[in-house]
């Protein structure tokens, strides 16, 4: 089985001539979010991201160049939010995908019509992609939950479910917003390990999570369970995702019942989302060590053994006021790859519907944190710091365990591979503001 079409052919070039110069946004990629114009009151609407520009999808809408299905999925596109694009399901998003790549290619009839539904990305201010109604966040980075376990049960890092099942916990959508997210450090209650009784303060060992967030398409009914066969045609599509984490909150908190103020302060995504027909070039085979228990079967099928992985790099910068001040670049430190993840989109996708939970579009699914087996493959500055008691030093002779007020995070990712298009996801910043007293 293939998931490949024309769309990906290498070969393709757009009339956009910047998406032919290395961008994240070839014609081959063509991610969605939404937007609206600088300086303007205008209503958000949706965008396909080419090259150096957005196309306006409420301008290409009202041009009707394209018919059936194709069309109607524009309007869709064009609407304040995509939740109504990505109930539309996979067959339809499929064929717009078709309909907006056939246009944009060199030599395309509609250039002429098109080039007036063009804004450049740096003109424009981009909005929430879509209503996030549920938010679930897990835990499938097995590097991730081996480091973070061997800090505080070094006996017993992993739990023994971890192997069997999907770890997740229900978030809060109400505080995730798109890049660019400035929030104050958080309060909550502390307890240092010396202390008899616990204390009301901000934050002190703040931290970052490299995530991938998965967006639901086509819903589901209460009591209907996903197939993980039928599970992909269930997701619309991927972005980048910052899961900021309160590690000192957190430690006070999380028994016996897991996350709570540590982790609903503020959430971060990537305005683009990066469709999975899109992804197909960066298939791989998901398989689990000989020693380690297999999924049930629920959680197996043949399509998602040989190409339920995806192979994404993904890298983290540290952007500090100080540098900023000096117009110093970012710092990257540390870069990982989805592809270690433990479980695959499907299976998430599958688990989370086992018990008969509705699921629907636009819903939020964060990855948990995605760290590779090296150590500076970690995906969080607990990782990277040793809990804590290793501080690393930056390029420009900062020390950080944990993250400082006036700190940025920067988030990329992108694909590529001998063969194939280079596709990438932009980016996902966030910084850390001073706790309002």
């Amino acid at each position: 089985m293939t998931l490949l079409n024309e769309t990906h052919d290498i070969s393709l070039s757009s009339w956009v001539t910047s998406a032919n110069d290395q961008s994240d946004f070839p014609i081959q990629n063509l991610p969605f979010a939404t937007f609206k114009t600088k300086g303007t009151d205008e209503s958000n609407r949706g965008a396909v991201a080419i090259g150096d520009y957005v196309l306006d999808m409420a301008a290409v809408a009202q041009l009707e160049i394209f018919t059936g299905i194709a069309q109607k999925a524009a309007e869709a596109a064009a609407q304040p939010t995509l939740n109504a694009l990505m109930a539309m399901g996979k067959e339809t998003n499929s064929a717009l995908r078709l309909a907006l790549s056939k246009a944009l290619r060199s030599g395309a009839c509609e250039e002429e019509k098109l080039k007036s539904c063009l804004v450049l990305q740096s003109d424009v201010v981009y909005g929430m992609p879509c209503q996030i109604g549920d938010y679930t966040d897990f835990y499938t980075s097995i590097h991730h939950a081996t480091a973070v376990g061997s800090l505080f049960r070094p006996d017993n890092p992993l739990l023994p479910n971890y192997k069997w099942v999907p770890i997740g916990y229900h978030g809060r959508s109400s505080t995730i917003d798109v890049s660019g997210q400035e929030f104050p450090r958080p309060y909550g209650q502390l307890k240092a390990p010396d202390a008899e009784t616990p204390v009301l303060a901000p934050c002190k060992r703040l931290d970052y999570e490299v995530e991938m967030g998965i967006f639901i398409g086509e819903s589901t009914k209460l009591g209907e369970r996903i197939d993980i066969e039928k599970a992909e045609d269930h997701i619309f599509g991927i972005c980048l995702f910052n899961d900021w984490s309160a590690r000192d909150i957190q430690a006070w908190e999380y028994q016996p019942l897991g996350p709570f103020l540590a982790k609903n302060f503020a959430s971060t995504i990537s305005p683009w989302i990066v469709t999975t027909e899109a992804l197909a070039p960066y298939r791989i085979n998901f398989s689990r060590p000989e020693n380690d228990p297999q999924p049930l079967p629920y959680l197996t099928s043949e399509n998602n053994s040989q190409m339920g992985g995806l192979d994404i790099q993904l890298e983290c910068l540290i952007h500090t006021e100080k540098m900023r001040n000096a117009n110093e670049q970012a710092d990257k430190i540390s870069d990982s790859n989805f592809k270690y993840s433990y479980w695959t989109i499907a299976q998430l996708v599958t688990h989370h519907s086992v018990n008969g939970c509705a699921m629907n579009a636009g819903d939020l699914l964060g990855s948990g944190t995605q760290s590779g087996p090296e150590h500076e493959q970690a995906g969080s500055m607990l990782e990277l710091s040793r809990g804590g008691k290793e501080a690393f030093t930056l390029c420009n002779g900062e020390k950080r365990t944990f993250l400082e007020d006036g700190d940025t995070v920067i988030m990329r990712g992108y694909c590529h591979k001998e063969g194939a298009a280079r596709i990438g996801f932009g980016e996902v910043a966030g910084t850390v503001l001073p706790s309002v007293k």
